[in-house]
């Protein structure tokens, strides 16, 4: 899952100050980790402290609430605050970007796309209980775990728009001139795919999602957990920057994730 997390942090700064070059430098004084990393890094937990009788749906709502108040100033949207400030352990029918942002540990835990698909569905119901929320987190799980185990880029594109329904068609240069700001799944998802199907490498896939402009640290993310487990290695100049902006608790998940499930993967 490191891949989503270093597509956070790089696109960290751009999501107020859209690009739509593909050149920019990827770090900067005001590079940092957002909700997007703090809740991957949630589902991740929740994941590694599940045992055969853990009532999922339960863990995945008690980890993303700890984690959203442990760190409450990365960013968040109004209605996920005043979730995570409530008592209510019930999703509240969103249908952002959400809950595809924080599912690529899904994509690279489980060893069939059946349970996939279920968990996804879990991880993204705790709070975005849309369908469209649900329908991007498995797209985004569903294509991790297809490029993980060796799925070409065309299969990938063909599976996700068979059964989500997603127009995989357009190219990023299409997309690019007339695409907004846009925090639904529907309006990010395909786009983020899109960037990593057209991508040659990590960086390049990065950079391809950055340069759509939009919600760009979350269309990062999303591209970025993909291309990681197609390409299999991140350059670990990336890593090791991209490492430095995490506190020690975040660490620590990330390193006993990728020990676990992603062994290996650079880091």
């Amino acid at each position: 899952m490191i891949g989503a997390i270093v597509g956070d942090v790089i696109g960290s700064v751009f999501e107020r100050f859209n690009t739509k070059s593909m050149e920019f430098p990827l770090f900067s004084q005001f590079t940092r980790f957002t909700d997007d990393t703090v809740l991957t890094v949630a589902v991740a937990d929740a994941i590694m402290s599940r045992d055969a009788q853990a009532d999922h749906t339960h863990l995945y709502t008690t980890k993303i609430k700890t984690y959203g108040r442990r760190y409450p100033n990365a960013g968040y949207g109004q209605m996920f605050r005043n979730w995570v400030a409530s008592d209510s352990m019930e999703g509240y029918g969103s249908y952002g970007n959400g809950s595809a942002m924080r599912v690529s540990p899904v994509g690279f835990a489980f060893d069939s796309l059946d349970e996939v698909l279920k968990e996804a569905k879990l991880s993204a119901m705790v709070t975005h209980s849309h369908p469209q929320a649900v329908i991007g987190a498995q797209a985004v799980a569903s294509a991790i775990f297809l490029a993980r185990n060796g799925e070409s880029k065309a299969a990938i594109k063909q599976f996700v728009s068979d059964k989500f329904g997603y127009n995989l068609n357009q190219t990023l240069d299409e997309i690019r001139p007339v695409y907004k700001f846009d925090v639904s799944c529907a309006g990010s998802v395909p786009q983020a795919i899109i960037a990593f199907l057209e991508s040659e490498h990590f960086e390049d896939a990065i950079r391809k999602a950055i340069s759509l402009g939009g919600d760009s640290d979350t269309i990062a993310c999303i591209a970025g957990g993909i291309a990681q487990a197609h390409y299999k290695k991140i350059p670990s100049e990336l890593v090791e920057r991209v490492w430095s902006f995490l506190d020690a608790e975040l660490q620590d998940v990330v390193s006993r994730f990728n020990e676990r499930y992603n062994p290996t993967y650079y880091l």
